[in-house]
C-alpha cells in the first residue's frame, strides 16, 4: 500500500507520532493540533472515533467511510483531489517571503487561516511545520505551510490569501518556496484540495502538481441527540 492512502495514520506513526492519540485500529491528531485521524482497516475503529470525540466536538477521518457508533454522526464527505510534486519548481521569488515564528505571527497566521477556510487550522498547528507568509504595510495577506508529515512526504497546507490581495501571484510563490524547502529536506511535496475547487486545481497543475487519487475527508461530529 502507498502510504498517501492514509496520509493521517502513517504520518501518525512516522515523523508526527508525538502528536498521536492512539486508539489502537484507528489514530488521531492531538485535537489541539490538527482535527484528523486515519486507520489502515476501516472496521473496528467505531469505539477509537467516539472516545476522540469526547475529545473533539468536529473532526475528519481521512480515507474510506469510517465505521461509527451511534454516538458519532457523520456530517459531510469532503472529496479531495491528493496532488503530488515530483520536481522543484523552477520560479524565481520575488516577494519577501518570512517564517513565520513568533507569538505574535503565529496569532496573525492563526486569523488569517481561520478566515478564509474555518475548521481546520487548530491553535497549535504551526507546530506541526514550518508556515511561510508575505507581509503588505505590515498586514500579513498571503501565507503556505506544512501540515501532516512521515518519512517521505510532506503535506502543504493553508495555503491562503486574504480575500482583499486575492489574484496577484502571492500564493504561487508561497507554494514555490514550500515545496523547495520541502524538496531540500529529500521529501516529496503533496497536498489536498476540494475537487470542485478548480481555480487552485488549475494553479497547481501549472506548478507541476498531478493528481494521485481522490480521497475523503469525512468530517464527523457528535451526536447530541
Amino acid at each position: 500500500m502507498n502510504k498517501l492512502d492514509d496520509p493521517a495514520w502513517y504520518s501518525l506513526n512516522e515523523t508526527h507520532k508525538d502528536f498521536a492519540v492512539d486508539y489502537g485500529q484507528i489514530k488521531f491528531y492531538d485535537p489541539d493540533y490538527c482535527p484528523f485521524g486515519g486507520a489502515l482497516n476501516d472496521k473496528e475503529t467505531g469505539s477509537g472515533i467516539a472516545k476522540y470525540a469526547s475529545l473533539s466536538d468536529s473532526f475528519f477521518v481521512i480515507g474510506n467511510r469510517p465505521d461509527i457508533t451511534d454516538k458519532v454522526q457523520i456530517e459531510t464527505e469532503l472529496v479531495c483531489d491528493q496532488m503530488v510534486l515530483d520536481r522543484r519548481i523552477d520560479i524565481d521569488i520575488q516577494e519577501n517571503i518570512i517564517e513565520l515564528q513568533t507569538e505574535i505571527q503565529r496569532d496573525e497566521l492563526f486569523k488569517l487561516v481561520n478566515l478564509v477556510q474555518p475548521g481546520y487550522f487548530r491553535n497549535k498547528t504551526a507546530d506541526l511545520g514550518s508556515y511561510y507568509g508575505i507581509y503588505k504595510s505590515h498586514q500579513l495577506i498571503a501565507v503556505a505551510g506544512e501540515r501532516m508529515k512521515m518519512d517521505g512526504h510532506t503535506e502543504l497546507s493553508a495555503i491562503v490569501t486574504h480575500p482583499e490581495h486575492t489574484g496577484k501571484g502571492y500564493a504561487k510563490q508561497l507554494i514555490v518556496h514550500a515545496s523547495n524547502k520541502i524538496f531540500n529536506e529529500s521529501k516529496i511535496p503533496y497536498l489536498h484540495v476540494a475537487d470542485t475547487n478548480f481555480n487552485a486545481i488549475r494553479l497547481y497543475e501549472k506548478l507541476g502538481f498531478l493528481t494521485r487519487k481522490k480521497i475523503s475527508f469525512w468530517k464527523l461530529h457528535t451526536n447530541t441527540l
